[in-house]
């Protein structure tokens, strides 16, 4: 895989983890921002995020865990 490839992925995937975690956060801190919306949507949002955290994180860990070289070049730059 490239160097750019890899990058690519694992960053798409950093930003998907990020994303859940800050859904997370805003329903945990804030759940009256759920306005209209049924406890059902709460639920599945929280779930939804959860599952969304899980998957970025298996992706980061694959992409280790396969093609580790590559992302220890490129943290050192």
């Amino acid at each position: 895989m490239s160097p750019a490839l890899y990058d690519m992925l694992y960053s798409e995937a950093l930003a998907e983890k990020k994303k859940a975690l800050l859904t997370l956060k805003l329903l945990g801190d804030h759940p009256a921002g759920i306005g209209d919306h049924s406890t059902k949507d709460f639920y599945s949002n929280a779930t939804e995020a959860l599952s969304m955290l899980v998957d970025a994180n298996d992706k980061m860990e694959t992409l280790k865990s396969e093609f580790g070289g590559i992302h220890e070049k490129l943290i050192k730059g």
